[in-house]
């Protein structure tokens, strides 16, 4: 059983982005996104601090700052491998997304890191949110390595949506 990481967020966030579980070199590093070839940090690094490279402590401090969290939909799954495609149907665990939600009232819009992370939310948590958590959804092409049909430039394009999504609100 392959288990998340705790989330990464301010009191003050405003906006969630979400992934699915992480993968074995996330695992194995203890940190999100590890796997070199994912364009996440790169995304991350490129609109928040405009230097790349820095270091997991760093870039941690450089989301919370830009009062972005950062978790995923399961807690735990049975997964082969680090594809979402492997997650087991059925051994999926989904995040006390209520309660996050209820301890970080500011946050207004959750983006998912591909469609697995939105399928998977829609599934096991968002029926189960309370009314008075009202947010923004919104689907972002997958960081991953495996979503090789676009470049690491038009990832950070389309990701764009977040820095203008924070200075909307």
């Amino acid at each position: 059983m392959i288990r998340c990481f705790d989330p990464i967020a301010g009191s003050d966030a405003r906006v969630l982005i979400l992934g699915t579980i992480p993968g074995r070199r996330s695992l194995e590093a203890g940190e999100y996104y590890a796997h070199r070839q994912n364009s996440f940090w790169f995304i991350m690094e490129s609109l928040f601090a405009q230097r790349p490279g820095m270091d997991y402590g760093a870039r941690v401090s450089l989301l919370v700052g830009a009062r972005v969290a950062l978790w995923d939909v399961l807690q735990a799954a049975e997964r082969s491998g680090s594809l979402d495609s492997s997650i087991a149907p059925g051994s999926e665990v989904p995040n006390d997304f209520v309660g996050f939600f209820l301890c970080h009232p500011a946050i207004h819009t959750v983006f998912f890191n591909g469609a697995k992370a939105q399928s998977l939310f829609v599934k096991h948590v968002q029926g189960a949110l309370p009314p008075e958590v009202s947010l923004r959804f919104l689907r972002m092409p997958s960081t991953s390595p495996a979503n090789a049909s676009l470049t690491r430039e038009r990832k950070l394009t389309a990701w764009q949506a977040l820095l203008e999504t924070l200075a909307v609100r």
